[in-house]
């Protein structure tokens, strides 16, 4: 079929993370969603993609936006919801300094009042200014 990689990213990234009922579809607890059932409803929505198409997107993410199940038959967004979701990840120790990546418009309030959630369930922090820049280009670290 070959969808628009970029496009159907997005899509994901929206679906997954945000509005999956936009489409009719239910995450599980932990955020997981048939490939199937996205597929027909996605379909059915607008992108026209097909397991070619979101196999390319989650393989080739450079953010690694996406996670397949093992039996290659559900799918989840790795990071960024907004619903409510338990990705069931270990604490781990923090490094003594980490990035946050933002817009600078944002620094400001992020170095009065901290790092915050807002609509996400978790926030988004990186060991090292790269990871962070990686979150978007057109974007500025500040030390959290």
């Amino acid at each position: 079929m070959s969808a628009d990689p970029v496009q159907l990213s997005k899509f994901l990234s929206f679906v997954l993370r945000y509005k999956s009922d936009v489409i009719g579809l239910t995450l599980d607890p932990q955020g997981w969603t048939s490939i199937d059932e996205l597929i027909e409803r996605g379909n059915a929505a607008g992108p026209q993609f097909d397991h070619d198409d979101l196999r390319q997107v989650v393989e080739t993410s450079d953010k690694k936006r996406f996670s397949t199940s093992a039996d290659g038959l559900r799918i989840c967004a790795a990071q960024g919801h907004s619903v409510p979701v338990e990705l069931g990840l270990t604490p781990e120790e923090s490094p003594p300094v980490l990035y946050h990546g933002t817009a600078t418009r944002f620094v400001e309030s992020l170095l009065s009042a901290g790092s915050k959630p807002q609509a996400r369930q978790q926030v988004h922090l990186a060991a090292d200014e790269a990871t962070a820049h990686r979150v978007d280009h057109t974007r500025v670290t500040a030390p959290a």
